[in-house]
């Protein structure tokens, strides 16, 4: 029976009509023998009704066989009429939905919402940069579950986000980027610390120097803070600012920015994830303490902190914070950013000091989410 698997081609009905032949026996005959109307066998042997577990039980008795030879044959029968290719599109599919995230990206509206598994597949190598589906997603070899902060595993919404941050860097467009460039840059972008509406700013500073930048809203279960990657000579900047705070925004940029001047990002895409939490030295690459480092200095002169902290220790009140902020003409929320990581005070103290950036930092920059979703053309 499983060798033969002649339901593939032929109707249970074929070989209970043959089952009549070899004996002899008409299909009046075999309703008596079964005690059922006449029509039940013909619409049977006709294909137009299917074998049920009670006439199943019924054939096997009359036949000196068993009833699970004939539920077999109808429910191979019944598998093979309702399949069709259908099997290999729900392969194609689950696979679609392994290696991406699809409804993140339709609700994003990074993709669009098909029915046809062709077209989904499509999108999605588009998306992906892929050639066909079997194909590892560009230079992303593993597609994790679950991914620590620095693992080289990407998980498939982290993945997503990547791309459609490659995608929209590709059409910015800013001058060559060199190294006299870059310095300039940061001391342009020092001098604005001082102020959370300088933040829009940014972008125009940065083109100027070569880089791209841009904002691109983190997808649901993902902790990127930001990435830095290349394209050809060209370094991109993004950030996700899933924390609406102006400390954590300056530092992520920083952060990313130490990666830049360092070279890294241009033989495997950065993924910076879950800067706030403090780690292990020990348990991070090498360029991660660095790019802190670059972050640090950039934002706060770290003797003047020190000093600072030595003279006013316990007692941070925000009058005191705010007269060290306009000396050293640095926001006071990067001051207390800066005071809430070396432990001096609790995360709950001077936190409306911690003013939102997002919505400035938005108006001049290329952003995709909260609303937004810049139409660009797929690589292809």
């Amino acid at each position: 029976m499983a060798i033969r698997r002649p339901a593939e081609v032929f109707p249970p009905g074929d070989f209970l009509r043959e089952e009549l032949e070899e004996r002899g026996w008409t299909q009046t005959d075999l309703a008596e023998i079964l005690d059922r109307p006449a029509r039940v066998v013909n619409e049977i042997i006709a294909g137009k009704r299917t074998i049920t577990p009670e006439t199943a039980r019924g054939l096997g008795a009359a036949f000196g066989s068993t009833p699970e030879y004939w539920m077999n044959l109808e429910s191979a029968y019944q598998l093979w009429r309702t399949d069709g290719d259908g099997g290999n599109e729900i392969a194609r599919r689950a696979r679609l939905y392994e290696i991406a995230p699809i409804n993140d990206l339709i609700r994003r509206g990074w993709i669009e919402r098909t029915k046809s598994v062709d077209v989904l597949e499509q999108q999605v190598l588009d998306f992906l940069e892929m050639e066909k589906l079997d194909d590892e997603p560009f230079f992303l070899p593993h597609a994790a579950r679950k991914a620590t902060p620095y693992s080289n595993e990407w998980t498939p919404a982290e993945r997503a986000w990547f791309f459609r941050a490659r995608h929209l860097a590709r059409s910015i467009e800013v001058r060559p980027f060199t190294q006299a460039a870059f310095d300039r840059a940061i001391v342009q972008l020092r001098a604005i610390r001082d102020d959370a509406s300088f933040a829009g700013q940014i972008p125009a500073i940065l083109a100027e120097a070569g880089i791209r930048f841009l904002i691109v809203q983190v997808l649901p279960g993902t902790r990127i803070d930001g990435a830095c990657f290349w394209l050809d000579d060209t370094p991109v900047i993004v950030l996700s600012i899933r924390f609406d705070r102006i400390d954590n925004f300056w530092f992520v940029l920083f952060h990313a920015l130490g990666h830049v001047v360092a070279g890294d990002g241009k033989e495997r895409p950065i993924l910076d994830r879950d800067l706030e939490k403090v780690f292990e030295a020990d348990t991070r690459p090498e360029s991660e303490p660095t790019a802190d480092d670059f972050a640090i200095r950039n934002l706060v002169p770290m003797g003047e902190l020190e000093t600072f902290m030595r003279q006013v220790r316990p007692f941070y009140s925000r009058a005191r914070v705010e007269a060290f902020a306009h000396h050293t003409q640095i926001h006071p929320g990067i001051i207390v950013g800066q005071l809430h990581h070396l432990g001096e005070i609790p995360y709950a103290n001077l936190r409306k000091l911690l003013l939102p950036v997002r919505e400035t930092a938005t108006t001049s920059a290329m952003t995709d989410g909260w609303g937004a979703s810049p139409s660009i053309r797929m690589a292809g």
